[in-house]
């Protein structure tokens, strides 16, 4: 494990020990757990991006066109 040094305002250090105060977790836990979480956002989209470029337009109009005109009626 490694030590990082971050400044941040007051009043988001003051913040950030109310919650995790509130949490029963350290500051330390707080904020790794929020950088764990961003980086996990950050690494969907990416995913997601890399994964809808492999798609293909032709493909995507092949299967609306298996939809049933009336799907709404089916369900009613």
């Amino acid at each position: 494990m490694s030590a990082l040094t971050v400044r941040l305002p007051n009043s988001v250090h003051q913040k950030i020990k109310t919650l995790a105060e509130r949490d029963h977790i350290s500051v330390n836990q707080f904020i790794a757990s929020a950088v764990a979480e961003k980086m996990a956002s950050i690494m969907t989209l990416d995913y997601l991006r890399q994964e809808a470029a492999k798609g293909r337009r032709e493909d995507f109009d092949r299967f609306m066109g298996l939809i049933p005109e009336n799907h709404e009626d089916e369900q009613s």
